[in-house]
């Protein structure tokens, strides 16, 4: 049986980026040399809704930043460090939601696949503050380093899925630099965005150093 999209309003980094129909937006990635690397991505209208900033700017290494239209922080994402982590076959990514006072909440955690050369290895996130253990909540299929990529909860439901229209891909000549994220019903679009924002970072590497 195919997977069936979620109605379900689903706040994980804040209910404002919940929107209760299918959205389309568009990520364009920046190029290192000029502007330091990372994406912007853009609504139907070509209006900024957020930017994820990577080592090219922030200066770091294991670290990406998703801001809303405005500059302002709404998640770090960061790759955990530590001997223990070194040691582990599988790194993890955390990422931290910005209230206004500036404090930081963790709201979800990515575990990397164990090799790269499967470019369709699952991704499991969670959002429990139980971690990365056996249990997840999300996880990623097929390949994003191929733009053909979704994000389905453990349940089944697709809440977001990743892909180049034809026309642009010919039109950039099988570059990958540009495609379409549809976002479905009530999710939460800053967190789809923040794990697309770690996808790039492993596979792609526009938000690498």
């Amino acid at each position: 049986m195919a997977a069936k999209a979620s109605s379900v309003i689903m706040p994980i980094v804040s209910k404002m980026y919940c929107s209760p129909s299918q959205v389309i937006l568009v990520v364009r990635r920046r190029p290192h040399v000029v502007n330091g690397g990372g994406f912007v991505v853009t609504d139907c209208t070509q209006k900024v809704v957020f930017r994820v900033d990577g080592c090219g700017i922030l200066g770091k290494d294991g670290e990406v930043v998703l801001r809303d239209a405005e500059g302002d922080s709404l998640l770090l994402i960061r790759r955990k460090e530590g001997i223990v982590e070194a040691l582990n076959i599988n790194k993890h990514w955390k990422g931290y939601a910005f209230n206004y006072e500036g404090s930081q909440k963790k709201v979800f955690t990515l575990k990397e696949p164990n090799s790269y050369l499967m470019k369709n290895n699952p991704i499991k996130i969670s959002t429990q503050p139980r971690g990365c253990g056996t249990q997840w909540d999300f996880q990623t299929k097929g390949s994003f380093h191929d733009r053909t990529c979704s994000i389905v909860e453990s349940t089944g439901n697709i809440i977001a899925e990743i892909g180049i229209r034809k026309d642009v891909e010919e039109m950039m000549m099988g570059s990958r630099d540009l495609y379409h994220v549809i976002v479905k019903p009530g999710t939460d679009q800053a967190f789809v965005f923040g794990v697309i924002a770690v996808l790039d970072y492993i596979y792609d590497g526009s938000t690498r150093c």
